[in-house]
């Protein structure tokens, strides 16, 4: 973390400072023909710098008119080509378009600033040129950034509109997600297409970012598609639907006895409950597979079984992210589900959560 503006965590990824010595080096060979020795590498570092410090001003734009709507910020994390601001639910789409728009509004209000900065400065000295670049820069991330395509501040002002004539928050996502995608395939193949058709082939180095900046488009909508759809499909994990019938048993009940019955019964699980016939443990399906049938008549039931503990007792009513929170608090590998009432209704194994959890 390098601070913390408005009480806003601030984090840097390693891999920026790798790109940012690539940028530092590429943009130095750039300003071989104007300055000499190791002052255009000063330039180039200080252009880097000033740079990410545009894109650091880009972010808090976002997070502060975000905690002017109250909504929460986690922090800003400072990426090689981005950045990005964990902004909590927007809950409106006149809340995501304003905190989105603010974004490209202060990227661009820097290139204003900078553009004016330009004739006050001599443009053949050092500072006229780190000005002169750095106007350009924040006018070019202002600009790219209301692209309408997912993730780009754009793509997310795209979907608020779209959310708010259709009132389907997924549908905009999906629809932003995919003009993101073309986006991305447009920035390769627009280029390349162009340099063929000039005889030129294009700019090696310029084609290498592109390539960077589409494949990061292209993960982003990706992204957004699939947490789209995980959101949509997560009501249907349900614990009652994924519910195994039980029996109950006595702790001292051979392990034998305890499958045929519930065999018999056509259940799956075994719980053990208690001389009130109260549920103090269920038996571990694991250890039951693990024991050979001919041992089974002479193990007691209560010897394989996990005692329950009051978060491996679930409600049988619970879906969705709750489900999973509240296996995640408790990691075990069955639970039991209790009716509103108290009653038993049947035992959660984690292992069929997780198998309708990759379908979801």
């Amino acid at each position: 973390m390098i601070g913390r503006p408005f009480g806003i965590p601030v984090i840097i990824s390693p891999y920026w400072f790798v790109i940012a010595g690539v940028f530092i080096f590429v943009y130095a060979r750039d300003l071989a023909s104007t300055l000499h020795g190791s002052t255009r590498y000063l330039v180039a570092a200080a252009f880097v710098v000033l740079l990410y410090v545009s894109v650091l001003v880009h972010e808090l734009s976002h997070s502060v008119v975000a905690r002017g709507y109250g909504l929460p910020v986690r922090r800003i994390v400072l990426y090689p080509l981005a950045g990005i601001s964990e902004i909590g639910e927007r809950q409106t789409p006149g809340r995501e378009f304003v905190v989105s728009a603010a974004g490209p509004g202060m990227s661009l209000a820097l290139a204003g600033l900078g553009y004016g900065l330009t004739k006050l400065v001599d443009p053949s000295t050092v500072a006229g040129t780190v000005v002169s670049q750095l106007w350009w820069a924040n006018l070019i991330v202002g600009l790219f950034n209301l692209l309408p395509g997912l993730p780009l501040d754009g793509g997310v002002m795209m979907r608020a509109v779209i959310w708010k004539v259709t009132g389907k928050q997924a549908t905009s996502t999906v629809a932003a997600a995919w003009t993101g995608r073309v986006i991305a395939v447009a920035l390769i193949v627009v280029p390349l297409a162009a340099g063929f058709a000039n005889h030129t082939g294009g700019n090696m180095v310029s084609s290498l970012w592109l390539v960077l900046i589409a494949a990061f488009m292209w993960t982003g909508a990706t992204q957004a598609i699939r947490a789209t759809r995980f959101r949509e499909r997560l009501p249907s994990l349900q614990a009652r639907r994924l519910a195994r019938k039980a029996i109950s048993v006595s702790a001292g009940t051979p392990l034998a006895e305890a499958i045929r019955r519930a065999e018999e019964s056509q259940a799956r699980a075994v719980v053990v409950v208690d001389h009130e016939d109260k549920p103090i443990a269920i038996v571990n399906e694991t250890a039951v597979m693990a024991t050979p049938p001919q041992r089974r008549p002479w193990i007691d039931s209560g010897s394989l079984a996990r005692t329950l503990e009051p978060n491996l007792v679930l409600p049988a009513d619970l879906s969705g992210m709750a489900l999973l929170n509240a296996i995640a608090r408790a990691p075990a590998t069955e639970y039991l589900l209790v009716e509103p009432s108290g009653q038993v209704y049947g035992v959660l194994a984690a292992r069929d959560v997780d198998t309708a959890f990759a379908r979801v």
